[in-house]
């Protein structure tokens, strides 16, 4: 049999049935006999068979295959979120095809015309600042179901699965008020994807609620990376009225600001406090463990696979919009301000 390709006719051949028999064998169907399903795979295993998802897509114009788009698979956060999708979608007999675009527009754009050559049944994407529907027109115009994961394009109905962003920074900002600070940064995103505009946004919004003055220069924006954290918190910490307390846009960024702040001779928690978002593992591993906002990404995970694959299926309702509230979890990196 080594040189010949092993088909469905060729293993019915050997066993003298018909190629449908083989097919729902193959598949564990029920209307095949169970000594007959062993018997055909076992000839399969034996013969070298493999499954030819191409053809079966085109008999069946389905690939079963969900394709994924993230900026950044080098954060855990967006590990867990894979994780929480990947196995869901397993759970529903389908496969994973990821592309990432490292936060460029340019290669997102990339990505997502590789990622159609493949046929996807449906998409999954956390976009990238500047995209908008005519960036996703070749999806959208052939009928691709798409699931927009915590981060929202302005005006395009479709589903959206995330984190209530605004309402994990209120969180945050109430627990560093509450405990006596009022000269409080943000370090890490921008107003030019969702997740960052609604953080930036909340925070403003409890400054104008608490009567605390609103200085400019404690907003620092950037990626969420260890890098920027760190660099930002140094900038913060050489102002001339430095403030006492920082909200992270990310659990990396915080991880930066902990090493900053650590650098200076200053412990996190006692002399000045630290807020991340997202609770990924590493989180409370460090020491002092992180106050964070838990984002709840295995349940955004599944969510959003389980909706993107009713959609495949064809269910056919409004666009859903799917905010999950985070937890904040407080540990070591917050306290009241140095008196």
């Amino acid at each position: 049999m080594s040189d010949e390709r092993v088909t469905l006719q060729v293993i019915a051949q050997r066993l003298e049935v018909s190629t449908a028999t083989v097919s729902l064998a193959l598949r564990d169907s029920p209307v095949v006999a169970e000594a007959t399903r062993e018997r055909v795979q076992k000839a399969a295993r034996e013969m070298g068979y493999v499954y030819n998802r191409s053809a079966a897509s085109l008999r069946t114009a389905r690939s079963d295959i969900l394709a994924v788009v993230f900026h950044d698979i080098t954060n855990p956060y967006f590990m867990e979120l894979l994780g929480a999708i990947e196995e869901r979608a397993a759970e529903r007999g389908r496969s994973i095809l990821l592309g990432t675009y490292g936060e460029s527009f340019e290669r997102q754009t990339r990505v997502l015309a590789t990622l159609r050559e493949y046929r996807p049944d449906g998409l999954i994407l956390c976009a990238a600042g500047g995209t908008s529907r005519e960036t996703l027109a070749p999806f959208l115009n052939a009928g691709i179901p798409l699931v927009q994961m915590m981060r929202e394009i302005p005006d395009l109905e479709a589903d959206f699965v995330g984190s209530d962003d605004a309402a994990g920074a209120r969180a945050a900002m109430d627990h560093l008020i509450g405990l006596g600070h009022r000269r409080i940064a943000i370090i890490g995103g921008s107003d030019t994807v969702s997740t960052g505009r609604l953080r930036r946004e909340a925070y403003r919004e409890m400054h104008a609620r608490h009567g605390l003055t609103l200085d400019p220069a404690l907003m620092v924006e950037g990626f969420g990376t260890r890098e920027m954290g760190d660099i930002g918190v140094g900038r913060l910490l050489d102002l001339p009225d430095p403030p006492t307390a920082a909200i992270c846009f990310n659990d990396l960024s915080a991880f930066g600001a902990i090493l900053g702040v650590t650098r200076r001779g200053m412990q996190p928690g006692r002399d000045f406090s630290i807020v991340g978002c997202d609770d990924v593992k590493e989180a409370a591993q460090w020491v002092p463990a992180l106050t964070t906002l838990h984002n709840r990404q295995v349940e955004i995970g599944a969510r959003t696979a389980d909706l993107l694959i009713d959609r495949c299926m064809g269910f056919d309702d409004a666009p859903q919009k799917i905010r999950l509230t985070p937890e904040l979890v407080v540990r070591g990196t917050t306290a009241p301000p140095p008196r």
